[in-house]
């Protein structure tokens, strides 16, 4: 679990604290932007990286920039389709590739 100045706890002393999970959209799209560089290459059995996938925020940490980063636990699906998915726990999201499930 990933603790910052900026993550809200839920609960009390005497029945325990929790955080405080924020239900979000991860917007794939904008957080792996593909280079315009480099040719495309089609790799059927890699991570589908399109599109929007549920989330849980838990935190945040503000940037030198300026730049908001979420701490964001959410998972990836394969491209071909297998039920398996790999989860990323405790990932620094930038808010702009983040929008508020309701």
């Amino acid at each position: 679990m990933l603790n910052s100045p900026f993550t809200r706890w839920e609960g009390d002393e005497v029945h325990g604290k929790r955080l405080a999970r924020t239900p979000v959209w991860v917007i794939l799209d904008r957080l792996f932007v593909p280079s315009t560089d480099e040719p495309r290459r089609v790799s059927p059995e890699g991570l589908d990286v399109t599109g929007m996938v549920p989330g849980r925020l838990h935190g945040r940490f503000p940037s030198l920039a300026g730049l908001w980063c979420g701490v964001v636990d959410y998972e990836v699906s394969y491209a071909d389709g297998r039920r398996d998915k790999v989860s990323l726990i405790d990932q620094l999201v930038p808010f702009y590739a983040l929008r508020i499930r309701t």
